[in-house]
């Protein structure tokens, strides 16, 4: 069984298919997803999600992109959604330095908010990094965020931040990329963190692992990533695939 930690079948993508998408999850071995919510509109349809299937849960947060976006009330109604047993996390939060949307210093303010909040409501959070490691580092390690752990989410950067992570108790997630023949740093983070410490995820619709690159990717295709990352440890897929599992439960807190 797999455990995809980051899915947005709240996208616009799954709008006509989502039932369909979710079957094929389950049929290529996939009994829990993690349905990531960013803003009101994908909060509000992950919410959705979580109630109707048994195998979803959702994280609720906001996006640093949109951090300018957000207001206290929105913070507030996330707290409140913290309360339902189904949502595991708070996230994706962080920073994004590729997008000029929201000012550098706006979404500190917001991460870091949000980091309180999750240390409040005893939630793990789940890091979205873009171009800001170490601006995501400093501020994990001055909010003291290992309280509460969590996953930096599609992790791209070098081993080294990988394992540096790992010491402030979180999980390094890796998706799609780790299967491009190009993608050296994803493969070298592989081998380097502890299997213990590894979690699997599709990000879809987004970063489809190979042969699907460029299309539209969906938690079936998690399967290719734990296969990877078996060939990289040289490992079962079976021992990936039941550690990434266990990992994710322990995280998550679920049984």
């Amino acid at each position: 069984m797999l455990f995809d930690t980051h899915v947005h079948l709240n996208a616009d993508q799954f709008e006509e298919d989502v039932e369909v998408v979710i079957k094929r999850a389950q049929e290529a071995g996939v009994s829990r997803m993690v349905v990531v919510g960013f803003d009101r509109p994908t909060i509000t349809r992950a919410m959705e999600l979580i109630e109707k299937h048994k195998e979803l849960y959702a994280a609720v947060g906001w996006h640093p992109v949109d951090a300018i976006d957000m207001k206290d009330k929105d913070l507030e109604w996330i707290e409140e959604l913290a309360a339902h047993p189904k949502v595991v996390a708070l996230g994706e939060m962080g920073l994004d330095y590729h997008w000029d949307k929201s000012p550098k210093d706006v979404q500190k303010d917001v991460f870091r908010r949000q980091i309180r909040l999750a240390k409040k409501v005893k939630l793990p959070i789940v890091i979205h990094n873009r171009e800001a490691t170490q601006d995501i580092v400093d501020i994990l390690k001055e909010e003291s965020a290992g309280e509460v752990g969590g996953i930096m989410h599609c992790f791209s950067g070098s081993a080294e931040t990988a394992l540096e992570c790992v010491k402030m108790n979180f999980y390094i997630s890796l998706g799609g990329p780790v299967t491009f023949k190009n993608a050296k740093k994803p493969k070298e983070v592989a081998e380097a963190v502890p299997l213990d410490k590894l979690l699997i995820e599709t990000d879809c619709p987004y970063l489809a692992p190979h042969p699907y690159r460029g299309k539209r990717n969906e938690p079936a295709y998690v399967k290719l990533v734990a296969e990877e990352i078996a060939a990289l440890k040289d490992l079962s897929y079976e021992e990936v695939a039941d550690a990434t599992m266990k990992n994710a439960n322990t995280l998550f807190q679920l049984d």
